[in-house]
């Protein structure tokens, strides 16, 4: 139930897009008002603002599939300016209350659901050749209808699905060894510019790994807190066992930040108010499924 809208609002600007929350109720002549004066610019990427692995997440490319989207949204969401790089990862940053350097912990790497043409299979049957894809045939056809069918010509690729999300078909692939004492600086550096932030995964597009380690062309789509997890453990070369000890070195860095926040007079969550922030999440996860 964490506001991903109130998450941007703590990182500095220059590091993710343009973004323009959109209350439930607001009226459409408003919200194109929003969009002009926040200067966004099509095709643009709508998503709950209470989000929930890639749900309901779509890229508009004009405002009568804003229109669309805004008809049939029950709750607030954001309407963001397409960040303009092509690879994305999500790295795992740490860093304990009373150290002064961070520790990136795990990158993964995300490979989208792209489908290449071969001049005689429509996409379809290209999706049904794997089954990574053929999973999500069924949402494909409610977002695409009939362009299913499409023959592309040999070599010419399409993204399916623009967002790396693994629920939604993109395969992750763990890229941990791309952590280096410099990149670890440099997101130490735009880390502390995060108030209150010790723990989670930034989900980042980028151009390639030298200029990320210079802290050049790229920007943040998004970070996951506390209940983020280390993405990289779904890698299909690692073993459930990998996860399990990935899992626990993680939540281990967890209790550590929570206890010496607690220190600083940070309350711990008590049971009630975790089992009302469940009730909430279950509440919200019926409605947004619905979109």
């Amino acid at each position: 139930m964490e506001s991903k809208k109130e998450i941007y609002d703590l990182i500095p600007q220059q590091y993710y897009p343009k973004t323009e929350l959109i209350k439930t109720g607001t009226n459409f002549s408003a919200i194109e008002t929003q969009i002009q004066n926040g200067n966004l610019q099509f095709p643009l990427i709508a998503k709950p603002d209470i989000g929930l692995r890639g749900t309901a997440v779509k890229k508009l490319y004009n405002p009568e599939e804003v229109k669309s989207y805004w008809q049939k949204a029950d709750f607030d969401f954001l309407l963001q300016d397409c960040i303009p790089f092509s690879n994305e990862i999500g790295l795992f940053y740490v860093k304990l209350p009373k150290e002064e350097k961070g520790r990136i912990t795990g990158i993964v790497w995300k490979e989208f659901l792209i489908v290449t043409g071969n001049g005689k299979e429509n996409i379809r049957e290209i999706l049904l050749k794997d089954p990574r894809y053929e999973f999500q045939i069924e949402v494909l056809e409610k977002e695409y209808n009939n362009y299913l069918d499409t023959i592309l010509p040999e070599g010419e690729t399409f993204n399916l699905v623009p967002y790396g999300n693994h629920c939604r078909g993109t395969k992750f692939i763990d890229r941990s060894h791309k952590i280096t004492t410099k990149l670890e600086a440099t997101f130490t550096e735009i880390c502390n510019q995060i108030e209150g932030f010790h723990y989670g995964r930034m989900d980042i597009m980028f151009t390639d790994f030298e200029d990320l380690e210079n802290g050049k062309n790229f920007q943040i789509v998004e970070i996951n807190g506390a209940i983020s997890e280390p993405t990289h453990i779904y890698d299909p070369k690692h073993s459930i066992f990998f996860g399990w000890k990935e899992l626990i070195r993680h939540y281990h860095y967890l209790y550590l930040i929570s206890k010496d926040n607690h220190k600083k007079g940070a309350p711990y969550l008590s049971t009630t108010q975790g089992i009302n922030e469940f009730k909430k999440h279950i509440e919200f996860y019926n409605t947004i499924l619905k979109f």
